[in-house]
């Protein structure tokens, strides 16, 4: 009886210290300002990449370098981020060092999948990002619905849990979602230390939520 007293206090014990780890890593957003800031971008198949790839367009080279995380068999996103930079390079001359990686995970969920084994399927594809996270180790994740963003920013967070670095995770909700957020989005809206909006009404359902207008 006492042994099962003693582990329970002791589970008690860590239970409670992630809790407020976790707690604090959310709260935290101190940044350190610098010339450049390496940025993991999640691409994921059709609009999210066109979409994603309009926003990195508008930020400036002082975000590099980039990282690009997409599903393993999703060729259509590394086609669009190759002819992404090589266009960006050719607009500017400054950016032709600028660098850039495409890295590839297995997908949360398959399209059809049933949703009992997409919990396996995302633990498979968690266990594989978060030793893709430890080694970029980016300043910034910036993603927008895939469902592959949710296991990479569920490592970032792990990895400010665990005392690695703070990555401040940016979510982009996307501008088809006029009045309810994606699956992905109810997920990481407790996750993310920035979740941005394209529509007032997703602003009056999540007032936390920062509404910035239609940035894509």
């Amino acid at each position: 009886m006492m042994c099962v007293l003693i582990l329970a206090a002791a589970a008690g014990a860590v239970a409670a210290f992630l809790i407020l780890r976790i707690w604090v890593v959310l709260r935290s957003r101190d940044f350190t300002p610098r010339e450049s800031l390496s940025i993991l971008v999640v691409a994921g198949s059709g609009g999210h990449t066109t979409e994603i790839l309009r926003l990195l367009g508008s930020l400036s080279n002082a975000y590099s370098p980039r990282h690009y995380v997409i599903a393993d068999a999703d060729e259509m996103s590394a086609n669009k981020i190759n002819s992404f930079e090589l266009d960006r390079a050719d607009r500017d001359p400054n950016n032709m060092y600028t660098k850039y990686y495409i890295h590839r995970i297995p997908r949360s969920r398959e399209v059809r999948q049933s949703w009992p084994s997409t919990v396996f399927t995302t633990l498979h594809s968690m266990w594989l990002s978060f030793p893709l996270i430890h080694q970029v180790k980016p300043d910034l994740v910036l993603c927008n619905g895939p469902g592959t963003c949710v296991p990479i920013c569920v490592s970032a967070l792990l990895l400010g849990i665990l005392g690695i670095k703070k990555v401040i995770i940016v979510y982009v909700e996307s501008v088809c979602r006029v009045e309810t957020l994606s699956l992905s989005g109810k997920i990481l809206f407790h996750l993310s230390d920035y979740f941005i909006v394209q529509w007032p009404a997703l602003k009056e359902k999540y007032p936390k939520s920062v509404y910035l207008g239609r940035i894509v």
